[in-house]
């Protein structure tokens, strides 16, 4: 029987878990300030008079502002140079000062006016301007909704309007050290509930009994939940994201977990793959170049390298295998691993024609998933970050097949 793998209730899996959210500290209003200061000298440099932020990650990043995006215009005008201020709904105005971190007026507009007119009125008062000889270029959120970025369009105001990915992915893709611990915590937490997911499978549980299960798990540990959570057995794990139906486990079944939390909004996000019973050579076989190719992944990911690197480091340890060539099947049907920070998925990608170097402070998945359709999948997630020295692991990877979580030693 694979190491770690059944054994305990669930009720004692859970009394084995404790808070781990002892000495956490949440981003400082001073780290703000500081990224509100280093966006506004990349604007400059490269010639953007403004930047709107809009609700979610980005306007979070910068401000600390929490907002869930919907079909209202709410965000962050940020000039060039001078102070940052809000638009927003004016009924929204003492809630959105409430979760304010970052001061700044806050500009309301109400139901039957538009936003889009009171974000132009606000860059003329900020002294951003358009003349006969030149259109200020104003950079847009990329997470804006077409039908916002469509509606100032229409206005036809004289500006030019462009991605302001060069501001914020910039800026969001380097993690200081106050980030990088929110996420090595977040990243124990989930590892912590990996180990008690897999003492609980027993014969005949569900798919879904497991996810509610790791619901619990992560509550235990200090998580408000689990971020996500897909769980597959048997075939269906050759499905990356999964598919429509609970399975339930039975001996000699793949077992694959992919599941994360936050703290303080940043992520967590780890896969393990593992047998219920006793693996046979040919889930052996493709679990160590599953193991191969990610420890090639991660070998390749050297300061100064293009994200484009890594991936094809992954595809050649997996060719060499005898698996592929490229995306084809059995093996990698998807992109090595993507960046994570406060969103699962962010820039850059661990892919073919990402040309984005390598720098200190990224942060990356390295998940290089193998795929047999009618047979099985393995992932084995883990993620790393970049230091002055390279690559460096968050979480260790899986130790073996047998023994998935080292616990023998």
């Amino acid at each position: 029987m694979t190491t770690g793998v059944g054994g305990s209730t669930q009720e004692q899996a859970l009394g084995r878990l404790r808070p781990m959210l002892d000495g956490v500290e949440p981003i400082a209003a001073a780290e703000y300030q500081a990224r509100i200061l280093k966006a506004q000298d990349r604007m400059r440099d490269l010639g953007l008079e403004a930047m709107f932020l809009s609700a979610g990650a980005n306007l979070e990043y910068f401000t600390g502002g929490r907002w869930s995006p919907s079909e209202r215009m709410v965000g962050a005008l940020l000039p060039a140079s001078g102070a940052l201020e809000y638009l927003a709904p004016a009924f929204e105005q003492g809630t959105i000062r409430d979760f304010m971190v970052v001061d700044g007026a806050i500009n309301g507009w109400q139901e039957h006016e538009s936003p889009y007119r009171l974000l132009l009125d606000c860059l003329q008062r900020m002294g951003v301007a358009p003349n006969t000889s030149v259109r200020p270029r104003i950079g847009l959120c990329p997470s804006l909704p077409f039908f916002m970025f469509d509606g100032l369009r229409q206005l036809d105001p004289g500006y030019a309007f462009t991605d302001a990915s060069a501001v914020t992915a910039y800026c969001r893709q380097r993690k200081s050290s106050a980030e990088l611990a929110l996420m090595q915590r977040a990243k124990d937490m989930t590892l912590a509930v990996h180990k008690a997911a897999a003492s609980i499978l027993h014969e005949g549980i569900s798919t879904s009994e497991v996810v509610r299960f790791i619901e619990r798990a992560h509550r235990a540990v200090g998580a408000s939940g689990s971020t996500f959570c897909i769980v597959l057995f048997g075939q269906a794990s050759a499905f990356p994201h999964g598919v429509k139906y609970p399975q339930t486990l039975k001996r000699g079944d793949m077992v694959l977990i992919d599941t994360g939390c936050c703290v303080h909004s940043y992520q967590s996000d780890i896969t393990r793959s593992y047998v219920f019973g006793e693996p046979d050579e040919r889930q052996r076989a493709v679990w160590a170049f599953e193991k191969e190719a990610q420890l090639a992944a991660f070998a390749a990911a050297r300061l100064g390298a293009r994200c484009e690197e890594v991936d094809a480091a992954a595809r050649h340890a997996l060719e060499a295998c005898g698996l592929g060539p490229g995306y084809q099947l059995p093996g990698l049907p998807h992109r090595t691993g993507h960046g994570i920070g406060l969103e699962i998925h962010e820039s850059p990608y661990l892919v073919r024609g990402d040309l984005t170097p390598i720098e200190v402070g990224m942060c990356f998945s390295n998940e290089p998933m193998i795929c047999v359709p009618g047979e099985f999948g393995i992932r084995l997630e883990d993620h790393f970050y970049i230091s002055e020295e390279g690559p460096r692991w968050f979480t260790e990877p899986s130790h073996s097949i047998d023994d998935p979580f080292g616990l023998d030693g």
